[in-house]
């Protein structure tokens, strides 16, 4: 059993998770990457994709995440998420509406370079759609 640290999801709407976790997969822009007791001071930017909470040995919690940040310190990890939502009430209607918002951010970039990054943002919502 690992050693639990304070571990806080938080969306612009919500709260939705503050409790003491065993370990955090959060997918970073730069790839997935796993947090547990102890892990260096670290910050990242987040991709689409799912935030994997192992609570205990008995209970796992998935959340999907539409970017936002991630810091980690050894006692803590805080996920600020630009949208959240538990996997379990993520249906195939809220992902389609997900990648229609994406398309559209894309459609009303004024520049290359917020193009660029919208258009990642909607290659990735669509390979979430196809792995679910």
């Amino acid at each position: 059993m690992a050693e639990a640290f304070q571990f806080e999801l938080v969306s612009p709407e919500k709260l939705l998770m503050s409790e003491a976790v065993e370990q955090v997969v959060v997918p970073g822009s730069e790839g997935d990457f796993a947090i547990l007791k102890g892990h260096a001071p670290v910050m990242s930017t987040l991709k689409p994709g799912v935030v994997e909470i192992q609570i205990n040995d008995k209970d796992q919690t998935r959340i999907f995440v539409r970017g936002g940040f991630a810091e980690a310190g050894p006692d803590r990890l805080t996920i600020l998420a630009e949208k959240a939502i538990p996997l379990d009430e993520l249906d195939a209607d809220a992902l389609t509406q997900e990648i229609q918002n994406a398309e559209e951010d894309v459609n009303d970039a004024k520049s290359d370079e917020v193009r660029d990054k919208a258009q990642t943002q909607l290659d990735r919502l669509k390979e979430l759609q196809v792995s679910l």
